[in-house]
């Protein structure tokens, strides 16, 4: 097995900094020592095979990306990151793993959807990779199958309180479901938006002329994500499942988790970087020579961006800091312009939702450090540390340790990065919302289980060197 030694960087974690050198053999973390340390006896440098020199950089681990959509069927098209285009594009970012969503449809199986994810998956990954499971049809079959998911490494599952007649669940198949999680320890995520109120919204705006992108986000008003929120929380506190709020983007959503949370719940929230970053403003003024006011077609995704002279976007960064929401992810589901977004031209309700961010979400959060929005510590807690946590990968994954994945990105606090479709961008997309975005940082070295996969601006990875995780229960519950 290879031997490795990084030296000279600053180990960073969720709880500190410090100056240490980091001993990788084979696929592990084998030592994390004092710099120049002799510890073990002898000139580590002298017979190791290969030295990797961080001086001056972070050392930090891998960020895990905890909710991704790689070929999600969706919209009358497919999500356009295959699992070998979108985990080599989050290699470049400093992602070194994903938890993707098998999907089970209305009148599918759960064994069906899981088996065809693992097909799609398997030997095509440039990291290592773990599933959630969509139930999007909750009947005796699917409930009777939840139990058997945790043998398959599967401990968490989504419904979905939106998108009637796609993935939409009622109040009494949520609790039917809560309940048999809540028996075998199952964590249940939760796409929390009033799917019925929002198509009768999105009708009536419709009729009256009002089709452009734009209007998505003024359908999906805040108040169906507070109150489907709200209604959340109340059927986990009814059954005792514990409950993730998946893509929160409305202050008054995280009102609803931060009381919860306050009154001793096993609730927790997510958001991404686009409720940290985009406003409905830009999409409203998103216009192009080719595009028009369609251009604001690449901001459409569910939840909606929302306004910033409401102060969502702040409020969210905010919430960050205070724990009220607890990870960072980025619902990456991709969709070109061309042949996909298009479908939507006259009616925004055709415009396939979703957002490619897997590439940017470590520059993205990097970023809310240098301008004082999150710490160092916090930048890997929620990248990194709570994901790998709250989906039962802690101890192999989030931290730099001994036994630990050689998960290790070199992050250079001093290097740039412009995002840009033709600067950085290894997506398989068209376009990007990110285009024009500048970082002052940039992911230098990625290593993934001790395998060097990005060095000196190039790619040196391979697809199926990504393994399948099974993952274990949550390790982040009270």
């Amino acid at each position: 097995m290879t031997t490795t030694l990084i030296t000279g960087g600053t180990v960073v974690s969720a709880t500190g900094r410090m100056l240490a050198d980091v001993l990788i053999d084979g696929e592990t973390i084998v030592a994390v020592l004092a710099p120049g340390s002799t510890s073990l006896g002898h000139d580590l440098p002298s017979t190791v095979d290969r030295v990797i020199d961080a001086t001056g950089r972070y050392v930090i681990p891998g960020g895990i990306d905890a909710h991704t959509h790689m070929q999600l069927p969706f919209g009358g098209t497919s999500a356009s990151d295959t699992f070998e285009t979108g985990t080599k594009a989050a290699a470049w970012g400093g992602t070194t793993s994903i938890v993707d969503f098998a999907v089970q449809s209305y009148g599918g199986k759960v064994q069906d959807g899981l088996a065809a994810w693992h097909e799609l998956a398997a030997g095509n990954c440039h990291i290592d990779y773990g599933f959630h499971q969509i139930v999007g049809g909750v009947d005796d079959d699917s409930l009777a199958a939840l139990p058997w998911l945790i043998d398959e490494g599967i401990t968490s599952y989504k419904m979905f309180m939106a998108y009637p007649g796609v993935f939409y669940a009622d109040d009494a198949q949520i609790l039917k479901a809560m309940q048999v999680a809540a028996d075998n320890g199952l964590l249940t995520m939760m796409h929390a938006e009033n799917g019925p109120v929002i198509d009768v919204i999105a009708e009536q705006l419709v009729k009256q002329g009002k089709t452009s992108p734009y209007y998505h986000g003024v359908a999906r008003v805040w108040q169906a994500e507070e109150e489907a929120t709200h209604r959340a929380i109340m059927l986990s506190d009814i059954t005792g499942a514990p409950l993730y709020v998946v893509h929160v983007s409305a202050k008054q959503a995280v009102a609803q988790l931060a009381a919860a949370r306050d009154n001793g719940k096993n609730v927790f929230g997510e958001t991404c970087p686009q409720y940290l970053y985009m406003s409905l403003e830009e999409q409203l003024g998103a216009t192009s020579e080719e595009w028009g006011d369609f251009e604001g077609a690449k901001y459409v995704c569910s939840t909606p961006v929302r306004s910033r002279a409401e102060g969502h976007q702040d409020h969210m960064w905010q919430a960050l800091r205070t724990n009220d929401l607890q990870m960072v992810s980025t619902d990456h589901c991709p969709f070109c312009m061309k042949d996909q977004k298009e479908l939507g031209l006259g009616d925004f309700r055709k415009i396939p939702n979703g957002i490619g961010s897997v590439e940017h979400r470590m520059d993205l959060m990097y970023q809310g450090v240098v301008t004082g929005q999150i710490t160092l510590e916090r930048w890997v807690e929620l990248t990194s540390t709570t994901p790998a946590r709250m989906f039962g990968m802690y101890g192999k994954k989030g931290v730099i340790q001994p036994g630990a994945d050689a998960d290790i990105v070199i992050y250079d606090p001093n290097g740039h990065t412009s995002i840009g479709v033709d600067k950085t961008h290894h997506m398989n997309m068209d376009h990007s919302a990110w285009e024009g975005y500048e970082i002052d940082g940039h992911v230098d070295i990625v290593l993934s289980r001790g395998t060097v996969l990005v060095e000196d601006g190039a790619f040196h990875g391979a697809k199926g060197h990504g393994s399948f995780l099974k993952r274990g229960l949550s390790q982040y519950l009270i």
